[in-house]
């Protein structure tokens, strides 16, 4: 019996010490080592002759020991039986390790404790492994919480917020603990939750693995956001759904500037598509003047022969013809007006006492049921513009108005200094920066529908019932105030009225405004002057001459500007007034003109024309010493500028 169990504890002797992962050992009541296998020399370094007998709190770290860790280790297990825990150990070499320790209390046959058996396991790897995870955790972590850019944080299967990073709070405006457990459905708008959108991101990112999209998302304080969204899927190990990462970012600043550049963009269109409406309407109104000018002049001959015969029909057939061809030069004006070729003759305008003096034309003009208010204004800066065409601008503006309070109502017309920055010019691109004076024109009536409100300034468009407008108004408004450097704007809504705002830039001259001319007097009297008639349409050269004649002038034409200065290079012909078309193929008007003054230096020139171009008027403004007539002309008018210019010393 004693031989077996001597054979049985040899046996367990091997085993123990074939074990080389584990280090298993025996320590007596007082810690000290007393048994050492194949696996703790292995795994401490000792050999058996150098542990053996030693203190087992030598394995353990000077803080371990300092906090006295060993002895607790051998009181826990010899009250409870068994101690275990992982912690740092030290080997013979002073290297440390990662040890996953079980020390077992042995007592014998009564129960008396006899010593303890010690099981100790190198675990370093796996620790490290379960570190580096942590670590990588935590730096995750502090990169989610450093970011405060972009709202970063979890949703659970249901929706319901999980984590929540800085970046969410200063985004969306709530703490942690305000909006953990809630739904994300707080985040989006009483629209989008009445189409069903959350239900509907969550959806797709469980189906397709990710969801994203643009649109308006909710602050805690109620305001809104432009965000961009990315919902991402996560799955276990097994690919059942654990939840949703969710990543939101505020593009409210990029929106905005996208949508300033969309409606800059529309505004650039809308500008172009009125330029080349502009120049069609421009090169139409030249060719058609000469034609008005044809059948004026020869009603006004008609009419003028046939006062001693022919009943009162002809005379009534002859006036109506003469009105008709008449409103067509004042459509043909207006056209010109649009398309920027009218000649202007700017002027420096104090626009107080323009303002004053309006006031009384325009109540007696729109009626009593109109109130009418002209607002100055002290240190109103000066403009430089055509009073004329200024005039007939605000006239027609405020006949708009009486049309869209036919119940009657205010119109206020304003002046105002306004100084217009960079951000302004930037969303208004047609106003550069800088000083110009606004004049307001704003009425209580109806107001216009956006899509009336896009069309105001096409030629032709009108709201008015047929023969009630003819479409020209707010496209001559246009096309005189662009041509005046500035810049024209409408505000409009139905029921709040209409504010048409025309920007001037300010006069920076030190000329004053000049006062108005007095009435010019025709000469009377038989001429036996010479005028030269250059034109290159036969019909109108024809007219002109015949009426120059019948004035008593004795005419040479020509019908182009070669012709008229080889006339001019006759020593032996006396001319004294140079009468020319502007646009004429080849050599134009203007050319004509600096060629005949170098050729006869005292000659006097008339320029005449239906569409100016550039070649007598440039931005819009007559050149230096230019005498111009705008065609349609008729008879008297001609008469009188021809003889101003005769006249003049």
């Amino acid at each position: 019996m004693k031989k077996t169990a001597v054979g049985d504890a040899r046996s367990l002797e091997l085993m123990v010490n074939a074990i080389v992962d584990y280090a298993i050992f025996m320590l007596d009541t007082e810690g000290l080592v007393r048994t050492w296998n194949k696996g703790a020399e292995r795994l401490k370094f000792y050999a058996a002759d150098e542990i053996v007998g030693k203190p087992f709190s030598i394995f353990y770290t000077p803080e371990d020991r300092e906090k006295g860790l060993p002895s607790r280790a051998l009181a826990t297990a010899a009250e409870t039986g068994r101690f275990a825990s992982e912690g740092w150990r030290v080997r013979k070499d002073g290297s440390r390790f990662w040890a996953l320790v079980v020390l077992d209390a042995i007592r014998d046959e009564e129960g008396r404790l006899v010593g303890f058996a010690k099981v100790t396991r190198d675990i370093t790897d796996r620790q490290r492994a379960h570190s580096d995870l942590l670590e990588s955790e935590r730096r995750y972590r502090r990169l989610v919480e450093a970011v405060v850019d972009y709202a970063i944080f979890q949703l659970d299967p249901s929706g319901n917020v999980a984590t929540w990073n800085p970046g969410a709070e200063r985004i969306k405006g709530y703490r942690p603990e305000e909006i953990i457990g809630r739904h994300f459905s707080t985040f989006y708008t009483p629209e989008d939750l009445e189409r069903g959108v959350p239900k509907a991101a969550l959806a797709e990112a469980t189906e397709k693995g990710r969801f994203e999209a643009e649109g308006w998302r909710m602050r805690k304080d109620g305001r809104r956001f432009w965000a961009s969204v990315v919902i991402d899927r996560i799955t276990d190990e097994s690919g059942a759904i654990i939840g949703f990462a969710k990543v939101t970012r505020d593009l409210t600043e990029r929106k905005q500037a996208q949508d300033e550049l969309q409606r800059v963009q529309e505004q650039l269109v809308a500008s172009q598509k009125l330029e080349a409406v502009g120049q069609l309407s421009g090169g139409i109104a030249h060719d058609f003047n000469n034609l008005l000018m044809i059948v004026l002049g020869n009603l006004e001959n008609a009419e003028r022969s046939s006062r001693n015969i022919g009943g009162p029909n002809l005379h009534r057939a002859l006036t109506n013809a003469k009105r008709g061809a008449e409103r067509a030069a004042a459509l043909t004006s207006r056209l010109l007006a649009f398309s920027r070729r009218q000649a202007l003759d700017p002027k420096p305008v104090n626009l107080n006492g323009f303002l004053s003096g309006l006031q009384e034309f325009l109540q007696r003009t729109l009626g009593e049921r109109i109130e009418i208010q002209t607002v100055g204004g002290a240190g109103l800066w000066q403009i430089e513009a055509d009073v004329n065409h200024l005039e007939s601008t605000i006239v027609n503006l405020a006949i708009n108005a009486r049309d869209a309070m036919p119940n009657g109502g205010k119109l206020t017309i304003e002046g105002a200094n306004v100084s217009v920055d960079d951000d302004y010019s930037r969303i208004n691109p047609e106003l550069a920066a800088g000083q110009y004076v606004v004049i307001s024109v704003s009425d209580t009536g109806s107001g216009m529908t956006p899509e009336v409100l896009n069309r105001a300034f096409e030629p032709f468009f009108t709201t008015k019932e047929p023969g009630q407008g003819t479409g020209l108004g707010l496209s001559q408004v246009y096309g005189f105030v662009k041509q005046s450097g500035g810049h024209v704007k409408i505000y409009s809504e139905v029921g709040e009225g209409t504010s048409i705002k025309m920007y001037f830039p300010r006069y920076a001259g030190n000329a004053q405004p000049a006062p108005d001319d007095p009435d010019e007097l025709i000469s009377e009297g038989v001429s036996s002057e010479t005028i030269l008639v250059v034109e290159d349409h036969a019909d109108l050269r024809t007219y002109v001459s015949d009426v120059l004649r019948d004035l008593n002038y004795r005419v040479l034409s020509a019908a182009s500007a070669q012709a008229a200065l080889t006339i001019l290079l006759q020593e032996d012909q006396h001319v004294d007034l140079l009468l020319t078309d502007v646009v004429m193929p080849g050599i134009n008007g203007r050319e004509l003109g600096k060629r005949a003054q170098q050729i006869r230096p005292h000659l006097r020139i008339l320029f005449m024309t239906g569409y100016s171009r550039n070649a007598v008027v440039h931005q819009g403004r007559l050149d230096e010493g230019v005498d111009l007539l705008e065609k349609p002309v008729t008879q008297a008018r001609l008469a009188l500028k021809v003889r101003e210019l005769l006249d003049r010393t």
